[in-house]
């Protein structure tokens, strides 16, 4: 038989020259289950022979280039198991993206208690004060897919897994502390109806349509969740700068079984802060993936973002008094009747080494909780119990997704689970079950349960109804839907009303059924007169009858502690400034206002009509963006230090122009030399305590300038 023929010489030679390393391929390396490094093998193995490409069995390939084939010009053989391995991976490298939450952004941290509670919970993590533990968090979007875009109007997911020393907890939660349903079984409706639409497949990640809005209207139970998601909440300006919630009544159990109801915290050490609506629209065409760069980057720079982790804890007695039931997860405990109590830290400080690998195997599973920590009789975190572990086999093809590297607990594990699609243990010994005897004939008989340490169900529980009681029932105060949503629309600044009215407008104006905008509309009046006819009025509809409440709403005390504005941090750290300069701009002047920004743990970022190196007054500058890609709406505030002669060529341009318009309208602050005047005139900027001179710019710092929305846009 003739020998094959050898790949040519100028192939060769290519290939030679994409190898790092004289043509020695560079070793990959991944992190194990916990956490150490080792070569990306399937061996294992560290010796030189690690630089030789194999197949997944360990066969070392001779040729990764070409397909095994009958004669030079002949049909592709079967035999060849190296193509056969390789593009069968390829068919099968992507899983089924999570049916919500399925757009993510995930990192890796650490946790530390600051506050022990021993006298709270026997919770191994929070016995000591500066005992630590590793962690991985994941943002999410809910509403859109794995390829839609950062800054929709949603909620947004904020899980955390803690991998401490008695095994996973997974604090599954979201950006605002309540849901928008009571019972799980209306999951999957609310979920059909905000997804695209059955018949057309559109819009992508937007609630505002018919079929949601008909929802909602039908669920008064979900208006106070539409308050929350109507607001500035579901516009965040960075994933690093929104809380977290738990959303559940959840119990804490010290060592003598003691149990008190607890809700818990995370608040960003950044604080609160968001987009306004325009902005989220025009960030979405200018970075779809701005949020998700946002997070990589402040890590990547060693802005650890941080959180710190608060808990309301009350008792059945506090429950009881209350004019709502805690254990509906449509409601919220005001921080000003149960404070929220520091007890821990969170800091994000390493990004993903694989995203697929992590961020999109990862899997958490509200039920996974440690001891100290457990559940209450709350209907939706019931259901959802049971939905995050059935959904991980859908995703993951197997029971041992617990084995993926980002999901296996960094404490032994050990027990009689056996076998399984992708088994990766190698358990030894005849014991699978239990109870056994095997040791009694000197056999390995494998883990037993412990009464002591292990996790036991809180039991004394002296909740509204019999716990052996089973029925499908809400309790009455479940019914009180509005108290809350009037609570929450109340507390909320002017301005803040504003957007939430205006908010409602929007999305109703998307809904094209009469009757589900009417309906809505006479839920609002359940919340607030005056939302209610803001709302009609926007609309150009009449007034609609107020729905029928099933329980009369009551007047609660206001609470500011839910208002981004009356709590926002007059900080420029965290916060990112743009300086539009040209050629012949005064590069002391720049210096002088980056310094400035710098030495303030803000994030100064120049901006200029071309990139590369441009002559100014002092010296030369380059860009870290150029004026087209780098439109305003990606920074918290502007600045502009520029010749006349450049600002005349830059206000005939519509980038120009557009960029400081947008900016005013957003209500940011904008700082300006003398010359740049001619252009704010030509963009319609109107003096006003957030346009300021240069020097002037320390003292306004990024705050919003929210007195100027009223003659920028239309609000409802």
């Amino acid at each position: 038989m003739p020998k094959s023929p050898p790949p040519s010489p100028a192939n060769d030679q290519a290939l030679r020259e994409h190898q790092p390393g004289g043509g020695q391929p560079k070793i990959e390396v991944s992190r194990g289950n916990g956490g150490e490094l080792h070569q990306n093998l399937a061996s294992g193995d560290k010796s030189a022979d690690a630089a030789f490409l194999t197949d997944n069995f360990g066969h070392r390939i001779s040729d990764n280039q070409n397909s095994l084939r009958a004669g030079e010009r002949g049909p592709t053989l079967l035999e060849d198991f190296v193509l056969r391995e390789k593009i069968f991976h390829f068919d099968h490298e992507r899983i089924p993206e999570r049916i919500v939450h399925a757009r993510g952004s995930g990192a890796h941290g650490v946790f530390e208690c600051t506050k022990a509670i021993p006298g709270l919970t026997k919770a191994s993590i929070f016995q000591k004060e500066g005992a630590t533990c590793p962690v991985f968090v994941r943002f999410s979007t809910v509403a859109g897919g794995a390829g839609s875009v950062d800054t929709p109007r949603d909620v947004r997911g904020f899980a955390v897994k803690l991998y401490t020393d008695s095994g996973n907890w997974d604090l599954v939660g979201n950006n605002i502390p309540v849901f928008f349903i009571q019972d799980a079984m209306k999951f999957p409706d609310l979920v059909h109806s905000v997804k695209m639409e059955a018949d057309r497949g559109y819009p992508q990640a937007a609630s505002a349509h018919d079929t949601f809005w008909d929802f909602i209207g039908l669920m008064p139970e979900a208006m106070h969740m539409i308050m929350w998601a109507m607001s500035d909440r579901t516009i965040p300006r960075s994933l690093r700068m929104i809380e977290g919630f738990g959303v559940h009544t959840f119990r804490l159990v010290n060592e003598k079984g003691e149990g008190k109801f607890v809700k818990f915290h995370w608040k960003p050490v950044l604080g609160v802060q968001s987009t306004t609506w325009d902005e989220a629209v025009k960030i979405a065409g200018a970075d779809p993936d701005f949020h998700r760069r946002d997070l990589f980057e402040a890590i990547d720079a060693g802005d650890f973002p941080a959180w710190d982790l608060g808990v309301q804890v009350f008792d059945e007695a506090f429950a009881e008094k209350q004019p709502y039931d805690v254990l509906d997860a449509t409601k919220l405990i005001p921080e000003e009747d149960i404070p929220v109590e520091i007890v821990g830290r969170m800091t994000l400080n390493r990004n993903v080494d694989n995203f697929f690998a992590e961020t999109e195997q990862v899997a958490f599973l509200p039920s996974n909780i440690i001891p100290g920590i457990d559940f209450s009789n709350d209907p939706l975190l019931q259901g959802r119990l049971f939905s995050y572990l059935d959904t991980q086999k859908s995703r993951l093809g197997t029971t041992n997704f617990h084995q993926i590297p980002i999901n296996a607990p960094k404490c032994p594990f050990h027990n009689f689970q056996r076998d399984g699609m992708t088994q990766t243990l190698v358990p030894t010994g005849r014991a699978n079950y239990e109870p056994n005897s095997l040791a009694e004939a000197g056999e390995n008989g494998g883990p037993r349960a412990s009464a002591e340490t292990g996790f036991s169900t809180f039991t004394a529980n002296d909740e509204r109804n019999d716990p052996a009681q089973k029925l499908r029932i809400r309790a009455e105060l479940f019914a009180d839907h509005f108290s809350q949503a009037r609570l929450f629309y109340l507390s909320q600044t002017e301005n803040e009303q504003a957007h939430i009215a205006s908010a409602l407008v929007f999305e109703l104006s998307k809904v094209a059924l009469d009757h589900v905008r009417a309906r809505v509309v006479g839920q609002l009046r359940n919340i607030d007169g005056d939302l209610a006819t803001r709302v009609a009025a926007g609309l150009a509809i009449d007034l609609p009858a107020k729905e029928k409440a099933a329980r009369a709403p009551v007047d609660l005390k206001t609470s500011d502690a839910l208002s981004i504005q009356k709590n926002a941090d007059d900080t420029m750290e965290g916060r990112k400034v743009a300086i539009l300069f040209a050629e012949g701009s005064d590069k002391a002047a720049i210096d002088k206002l980056k310094g400035d920004i710098e030495s303030a743990d803000g994030t100064a970022f120049l901006v200029a009509p071309k990139v590369g190196g441009i002559k100014v007054k002092g010296g030369t500058l380059k860009a870290d963006g150029q004026l087209a890609g780098s439109p305003s709406v990606l920074f918290d505030a502007v600045a502009s230090i520029l010749t006349e002669e450049q600002a005349k060529a830059l206000s005939g341009q519509g980038a120009a122009v557009q960029w400081f318009m947008d900016a005013y309208g957003h209500c940011k602050t904008i700082a300006h030399d003398e010359a740049t005047q001619l252009l704010l005139d030509k963009a319609g900027v109107e003096k006003d305590g957030g346009v300021v001179a240069i020097d002037e710019f320390e003292s306004v710092g990024t705050r919003r300038h929210w007195v100027r929305e009223a003659r920028v846009r239309d609000l409802a």
